[in-house]
């Protein structure tokens, strides 16, 4: 864990203990034994498959999914995000866009004004810049690109303490995406502020982090570890990436390992992805009646 052992437990910003979570009983956990811990004004990147646990993981820790596991500990600012939520968390993630609300025809600097942008002008003017939007744009009729910057700008402009981002980056240009990027570590370095970035985009990444964690069917296999790695660190692949590796090629490594995990589990029985052998009716009356949706 690298860095993060020189702190007390009631100093870590994030603090997560024993969490297991199920979406249904019966179901197979989509967390189980879940264990981390982040300083303040850390900014940690998420690496993982789809369906590794870590949209499930920020949504827990901004209080959005309930759990009961007795012994679990779920803790921001050293306040329980269920019974004592603390001020200052703030969670953006990809389903904002496609609600119908944030699609009506409405002005994008009423929008921004209905949800408190007056209150915060000069953090809101710089996000407007650097997010390049116009105050002049109706919701209805910008894309999701440029939706997903005006999201970004109402979410941010607040003095967060703790921004769990979930794939919010993804509908946006290379060229504003970096200066978002560049925003945020800036904020964090000047205010302290913490972040846990869940993305699949890694490219313009190296210089962002502090730490960089591994997760794999609901499991951490590697924790939040200081990043940049070194050879230490990275005993987490069987391929030796050389002694700088950049942060896309140890995404690349571990997802590859990932699936071969995967597929050594579905073979030993576990339900398999991709195509399936199937038997396909050699006559025509059977072929259509097991394709016959009409009734």
């Amino acid at each position: 864990m690298g860095d993060m052992l020189d702190a007390s437990v009631d100093g870590y910003e994030i603090s997560v203990g024993d969490l297991t979570f199920t979406h249904k009983e019966g179901d197979s956990p989509s967390l189980s034994g879940v264990n981390i811990r982040l300083p303040k004004g850390s900014r940690t990147i998420l690496v993982g498959a789809n369906g590794a646990g870590k949209s499930t993981l920020l949504q827990i820790l901004a209080g959005k999914r309930l759990i009961s596991s007795p012994g679990t500990e779920v803790r921001i600012k050293g306040r329980d995000v269920f019974r004592q939520t603390p001020d200052g968390i703030t969670f953006l993630g990809t389903e904002w866009a496609m609600n119908p609300v944030v699609r009506g025809d409405i002005v994008v600097s009423d929008f921004l004004n209905s949800v408190g942008g007056y209150r915060h002008k000069e953090r809101r003017d710089r996000l407007l810049d650097i997010l390049d939007v116009d105050l002049d744009w109706h919701m209805h009729q910008i894309s999701d690109g440029e939706r997903r910057r005006v999201q970004l700008v109402m979410g941010l402009m607040g003095d967060w303490d703790v921004l769990l981002l979930d794939e919010v980056t993804v509908d946006l240009d290379v060229l504003v995406r970096d200066d978002l990027l560049t925003f945020l570590k800036e904020d964090s370095e000047n205010r302290g502020a913490t972040i846990l970035y869940a993305t699949h985009i890694f490219d313009g990444l190296n210089n962002f982090p502090t730490h960089v964690a591994h997760m794999h069917l609901g499991t951490f296999l590697m924790e939040p570890t200081a990043w940049p790695f070194t050879s230490e660190t990275m005993g987490g692949t069987s391929v030796d990436l050389g002694p700088k590796p950049t942060l896309y090629a140890v995404a690349l490594q571990w997802l590859r390992e990932d699936r071969d995990r995967r597929r050594a589990l579905e073979a030993q029985g576990r339900k398999s992805r991709g195509a399936r052998i199937e038997t396909v009716p050699s006559d025509s009356e059977t072929f259509y009646k097991k394709y016959d949706y009409s009734h």
